[in-house]
């Protein structure tokens, strides 16, 4: 009954994913709203698609353990059981740590053939992902710093520990 009295309340296109067994709705915000949430740097990313500069991201260094959340809507994105350094000046992770939690796209822009991931629950523009990672994955999933918030592992809710 719960769920479908959760439906209803569902905005017209709104998309439903689980979560730890509990529901992730997506959100629709108007432009303007975004723009009044995020900071001018971090809307240019998540929602225009801009790419930070690379070697100036606030996490590409970061060694704490805990779990990178997406920066628009909080939706835990990757862990830091994850994260390795790629050399390339963005942080970068080998998985997802909730598969649900992040969209992929082709990306044909800059005369490139990529593969776009965006936050499920939000439609924020996190970075790429490449098939030149670590295993046991092989992939390589670049994302911008401005597109993630952290919470380590000893704040309410965050754990490192990706699902498989």
């Amino acid at each position: 009954m719960e769920r479908n009295s959760r439906c209803s309340r569902l905005l017209p296109g709104a998309i439903r994913i689980i979560y730890s067994n509990r529901y992730l709705d997506s959100m629709i915000k108007s432009e303007e709203e975004w723009k009044r949430q995020l900071d001018s740097e971090t809307y240019q990313v998540l929602r225009k698609k801009a790419t930070e500069q690379p070697f100036t991201g606030k996490f590409l260094h970061n060694k704490e353990k805990g779990m990178y959340v997406c920066a628009g809507c909080g939706a835990p994105l990757f862990s830091s059981d994850t994260k390795f350094d790629s050399g390339t000046g963005w942080p970068s992770f080998w998985s997802p740590a909730e598969k649900e939690n992040v969209e992929e796209k082709s990306d044909r822009s800059l005369f490139m053939k990529r593969v776009e991931i965006l936050c499920k629950k939000c439609g924020g523009h996190l970075g790429h992902v490449f098939e030149d990672g670590p295993q046991p994955t092989g992939l390589r999933y670049c994302i911008n710093s401005l597109s993630l918030d952290f919470k380590k592992n000893d704040e309410k809710g965050a754990s490192a520990k990706p699902k498989e």
